[in-house]
C-alpha cells in the first residue's frame, strides 16, 4: 500500500521480533515507539537516533539532510506526552527538538507498506541523491527463532542520476537510553555498543547494539557525540555533519552528570552516474529481565506458589547480549532477508482484493508488538492489546485469541504453546478453565478465580483441534486429551456454579462469561455454537485416542443439540437469545447476580434478546475453517449472514447512535455488533458494547460471509475495516480496540484460510482447496514449518511447497482429478513433496 504526505501521520511500522519488542519506522522516517524495554511505550522516541545522508564535492559538503519528511502540522505546537509536565517540551514548546524537525530534511515522502517490508522515498528538492529508505523486520513461517529476533534492518538506497560521481556519507545515530551513571558506549568493529552497565539482573539492565554492514574500511565513527548542555550535542553534530571526510571519534572516560548520550556511524560511498547503492544498517536490543508489575496480589500468588516473581525474553535464552544478536544479524543478513523476502512474494502473489491482502498482511505486525511475550521457556505468550505504557488485559485471554489465526497456521508451534500453558496452569481441579493465564508461570488457577467463559473454553477445544490437524502429532493429543475431555465435562459438572448445560441436553442454559465481558443467562447461538462445535471436534479427539464412549456421549449430545438450536433459536431471518427479559426468577439459580437486574426498567441487562448479533454464527466460521464439521443448517447459516449484513452494516455512521468506545465514526463504515431490527425489542440496557464496530469482529464475520458465498458483502466488511486505517486517521499496523495492536484483529488472517477453501489434516496427509474465486486463482498457504503456493487454472492446479516438507495420501479439490504429476514425472497418492516440489493436479 502506498501512503502519500497526507497519508502518512498516524504510520508507525513495527519492526522487531516475536515477544521481542520492536522499534516503529514513523510514516515520515522517523524512529517512534521504542517498545524494547519490556512495556508498550506508544509516543516515545529515542533521543537523537536516527539516519542522515550528505554530499561532498572538492573536499566540501554541498547538501546534508536528515532522512525525515515534515512533522504533522498539528504537531506544531507540541504533542502532550506522559512525564512532560514542568520538563519545558511538549504541548506549548513546539514539536520535540530531538526529533531535528528543525535540520534539513526532505520536502517530500511517501510510505510504502507491505508487511514486513517498508519503505520511504524521500523527494521534492535539489538534492544532488535520489534517496529512500527500506526497513523490514524478519518473518518467516515455522523459523519462530529467527522471527523473534530482536531486530530492526534497514537500508538507505541513494542513486546518482547526475553524469558525474557523488561522494556521499550515510549516517546512522543511536542514542543510548540508560541515563545510569555506569552507562557506556563502546566501538566493537562494524558495531556500536550502548550498555546501560547496570548488572545483569537489574529489571532495567540494557543494551542497545547498531551495526552497519559495509566494508569496515569505509567506515567512521563516534563513540561518543559532543557533550555539553542546552542544545550544544546538536550544535557540534551538525557541525560534524557539515565537515567533510571522516567522522573523528570522540571518546569519554566518564559519565555526563546527568541525560545519556548518542554515538553514530557513517559509511563512506562513491556513486558513480546512473548508479545507486544500498548501506545496510541494523538495530538489535537485549533488555532481558522480566516480572508481573501489574498485578497488586502478585506477591501473594507467587508466594502461594512457590514461585519466583522473575523470568527472562526467551530471545535473552539464544543471544546472551546485543552484540551477539547484531552479529548474527548481520552475518545472516542475506539469509534472512532473503527467506522473508520469498514469504512476502508468495503471500502477495494470491489473487486476492488488495483490501483482502492489506488486511491479512498488516495485522502480522501484532505479532511483532509488545502485545507479545515469548518466555523464558519459548511459550508465546499475549495482552489482548497494550495501552501507551502498559499492557491491557492480561493473560492470552482465551475468549480474545479465539479469533486469531496467523499464529496458528504461521507458527504453529507458538500456538500450540498458548494451549499447553493454559491446560498446565489455568484449569482447575473441576475443569473449570480460567481464561486469563497469570504469570510467571507456575501461578495456578484455583475455584475461586474469575468464572470460566464458554466462548473461551470451548473455542480451546476447536483450536486443540485444529492444533492437532495442522501438527499431525498425533502424541500430542494423546497427552493433552485429558485435560481436554476434563473441560469439556466441566459443562454438566455438578462443580460448575454456573449450570452451563446440568442436565446434558446438548443445550448451554446457564450463566454465560463470555469476550463481551458480562454474562448471557438462557440459550444464544452464540456461545451455544461454540458447545456444539467442542462437542463436534472432542467427539473427533476423543475417536483418534480410543476413548469410544465418550465419542458417542459428545455426538449424542451434539445430535440433541443442534436439533434443539435449529427448532427454537432460528426466528426465521437470524439466530437469536432465548430468554424474558422481564423474568427476575432468571437470576435466581445464581449467586451474585442481582446487578444484573434493572430495577426502574424491570429487564434483565446485558442481554441480546431479540438482536441480531455478530457472533451468533461464529462457531460456524471456526468448524468450517477447522475443519470441525457443520454446526448450524447450512441455508439457514447462509441466510443468518445475510440478515447480519443487512441489519448491521453501516456505510455510514452519521446517523448511527454509538454510546460505547468510538472505532468508527462520521462518514466511515463498518459492521455494528448488534442491533434490533424494526420489530423486536431492543433491552433498555443492552449487550455491552453493542453500538461499536470492532475490527476482530468484522474480520472473523467478514470471512465467513466469504466462505458461504457472500463476497460482496463480506469485501465490503473489510474495505470498511481498512479505509477506517488509511494512515491520516488511524495507523494501518495498528488496529485497536481495547488498546494498541489488538489481538483479535488477527481474525484477518482467516480471509486467506475461506478465500482458499484451505483444507488440511496434516495427521492424515491431507491437503485441499475450495477457492470461492474463479480461476486463474492463486494464494499462499502455511502449516507452519512446511508452506508454500497454491495455482487454479481452468484445466490444472498445482500445489508448491516452498519450505519443508509435505507427506500426502489425499488431495482435495473441488472438481474431480483425473491425474497426478510432480516434478514433470507422471506421480500417484501417496507422495512425498520436500522444498522445492509441487504436484500438479490435471482435471
Amino acid at each position: 500500500m502506498k501512503y502519500d504526505k497526507d497519508h502518512s501521520s498516524q504510520i508507525s511500522f513495527p519492526l522487531g521480533g516475536i515477544g521481542s519488542g520492536c522499534i516503529g519506522l514513523a510514516g515520515n522516517g522517523q524512529l517512534v515507539d521504542w517498545e524494547i524495554f519490556n512495556r508498550a511505550n506508544k509516543g516515545s522516541s529515542n533521543g537523537l537516533s536516527h539516519f542522515a545522508v550528505s554530499c561532498e564535492k572538492s573536499d566540501q559538503v554541498t547538501a546534508c539532510r536528515i532522512l525525515h519528511g515534515d512533522v504533522p502540522e498539528h504537531n506544531y505546537s507540541g504533542v502532550y506526552r506522559r512525564g512532560d509536565d514542568n520538563s519545558y517540551r511538549g504541548f506549548g514548546w513546539g514539536p520535540d527538538a530531538d526529533s531535528l524537525c528543525g535540520l534539513p530534511h526532505f520536502r517530500h515522502h511517501e510510505f510504502h507498506g507491505q508487511f514486513p517490508f517498508a519503505r520511504i522515498d524521500f523527494g521534492g528538492e535539489d538534492f544532488p541523491l535520489r534517496v529512500a529508505l527500506n526497513a523490514w523486520t524478519v518473518l518467516i513461517p515455522g523459523n519462530d527463532q529467527d522471527s523473534s529476533l530482536p531486530a530492526a534492518f534497514f537500508s538507505v538506497e541513494i542513486a546518482n542520476t547526475s553524469s558525474e560521481p557523488v561522494d556521499a556519507r550515510v549516517i546512522g545515530v543511536i542514542q543510548n537510553p540508560w541515563g545510569s551513571s555506569a552507562a557506556r558506549n563502546h566501538w566493537r568493529d562494524g558495531l556500536m555498543h550502548c550498555c546501560s552497565g547496570l548488572e545483569p539482573d537489574d529489571f532495567n539492565y540494557g543494551e542497545l547494539a547498531l551495526g552497519c554492514l559495509e566494508d569496515p574500511a569505509t567506515l567512521s565513527y563516534q563513540q561518543y557525540l559532543y557533550r555539553g548542555g542546552w542544545r550544544d550535542r546538536v550544535e557540534s553534530y551538525w557541525q560534524d555533519l557539515n565537515t567533510p571526510g571522516r567522522f573523528r571519534n570522540r571518546v569519554y572516560d566518564d559519565h555526563p552528570a546527568s541525560g545519556t548520550d548518542s554515538a553514530l556511524i557513517a559509511s563512506h560511498v562513491t556513486i558513480a552516474p546512473g548508479t545507486r547503492r544500498s548501506v545496510r544498517f541494523v538495530i538489535t536490543w537485549h533488555v532481558p529481565n522480566r516480572k508481573n508489575d501489574w498485578r497488586k496480589d502478585i506477591d501473594a500468588l507467587c508466594a502461594a506458589n512457590g514461585v519466583e516473581n522473575r523470568w527472562r525474553n526467551w530471545y535473552a535464552t539464544v543471544w546472551p547480549d546485543a552484540v551477539a544478536s547484531c552479529r548474527y544479524a548481520m552475518d545472516n543478513y542475506r539469509d534472512l532477508h532473503s527467506a522473508t523476502r520469498r514469504f512476502h512474494d508468495a503471500l502477495f502473489a494470491s489473487s486476492l482484493p488488495a483490501a483482502v491482502l492489506d488486511a491479512i498482511s498488516a495485522n502480522l505486525s501484532i505479532l511483532k508488538s509488545p502485545t507479545c511475550l515469548r518466555l523464558e521457556d519459548g511459550s508465546f505468550y499475549g495482552w489482548e492489546g497494550v495501552g501507551t505504557a502498559w499492557g491491557s488485559c492480561e493473560g492470552s485471554c482465551a475468549h480474545v485469541w479465539n479469533y486469531q489465526q496467523a499464529l496458528a497456521f504461521l507458527f504453529p508451534k507458538l500456538e500450540r504453546s498458548m494451549r499447553e500453558a493454559h491446560w498446565r496452569h489455568s484449569v482447575d481441579e473441576v475443569g473449570g478453565s480460567h481464561f486469563r493465564l497469570v504469570l510467571p508461570l507456575g501461578i495456578h488457577a484455583t475455584r475461586e478465580w474469575m468464572r470460566p467463559c464458554v466462548d473461551g473454553q470451548m473455542g480451546d477445544v476447536m483450536k486443540a483441534f485444529r492444533d492437532w490437524k495442522i501438527s499431525g502429532d498425533d502424541a500430542w493429543l494423546k497427552t493433552w486429551y485429558p485435560t481436554i475431555r476434563k473441560t469439556i465435562e466441566y459443562a454438566w459438572s455438578e462443580h460448575n456454579p454456573d449450570q452451563w448445560d446440568p442436565e446434558q441436553s446438548g443445550v448451554i442454559s446457564g450463566r454465560q462469561h463470555h469476550t463481551l465481558d458480562m454474562e448471557l443467562f438462557g440459550p444464544n447461538a452464540w456461545l451455544q455454537g461454540h458447545y456444539l462445535g467442542a462437542l463436534l471436534a472432542a467427539a473427533q479427539m476423543a475417536d483418534a485416542v480410543g476413548d469410544n464412549d465418550f465419542a458417542t456421549q459428545c455426538r449424542d449430545l451434539f445430535a440433541k443439540g443442534q436439533k434443539w438450536t435449529e427448532d427454537h433459536l432460528f426466528n426465521g431471518d437470524y439466530y437469536q437469545q432465548r430468554i424474558d427479559i422481564r423474568d427476575r426468577a432468571v437470576l435466581s439459580r445464581y449467586q451474585h447476580a442481582a446487578h444484573y437486574w434493572d430495577d426502574e426498567h424491570a429487564q434483565l441487562k446485558y442481554q441480546i434478546g431479540d438482536g441480531c448479533e455478530i457472533d451468533m454464527q461464529l462457531a460456524q466460521w471456526y468448524a468450517s475453517i477447522y475443519g470441525i464439521g457443520q454446526i448450524f443448517a447450512p441455508e439457514r447459516n447462509r441466510q443468518a449472514l445475510a440478515a447480519l449484513f443487512r441489519h448491521n452494516f453501516r456505510a455510514c455512521m452519521r446517523d448511527h447512535a454509538n454510546q460505547w468506545r468510538i472505532y468508527s465514526l462520521n462518514d466511515e463504515a463498518g459492521l455494528i455488533i448488534c442491533t434490533w431490527p424494526e420489530g423486536t425489542e431492543r433491552p433498555v440496557i443492552p449487550l455491552p458494547y453493542a453500538s461499536e464496530t470492532m475490527d476482530g469482529f468484522e474480520y472473523a464475520a467478514a470471512a465467513h460471509m466469504i466462505g458461504c458465498g457472500m463476497l460482496n458483502e463480506g469485501l465490503r466488511v473489510v474495505q470498511a475495516v481498512r479505509d477506517r486505517y488509511d494512515g491520516r486517521k488511524r495507523n494501518p499496523w495498528n488496529e485497536i480496540e481495547c488498546g494498541n495492536n489488538y489481538a483479535r484483529s488477527m481474525a484477518s488472517y482467516g480471509l486467506l484460510l475461506s478465500y482458499s477453501g484451505f483444507r488440511f489434516d496434516r495427521a492424515a496427509g491431507i491437503i485441499g482447496f475450495h477457492p470461492v474465486l474463479p480461476p486463474p486463482f492463486t494464494c499462499f498457504w502455511s502449516l507452519g514449518d512446511t508452506w508454500g503456493s497454491y495455482t487454479q487454472n481452468k484445466d490444472n492446479a498445482i500445489i508448491s511447497v516452498m519450505a519443508g516438507s509435505l507427506h500426502l495420501t489425499a488431495i482435495e479439490l473441488d472438481r474431480p482429478v483425473k491425474a497426478l504429476s510432480s516434478n514433470g514425472l507422471p506421480a500417484a497418492l501417496p507422495l512425498d513433496l520436500l522444498d522445492g516440489d509441487s504436484v500438479r493436479c490435471q482435471f
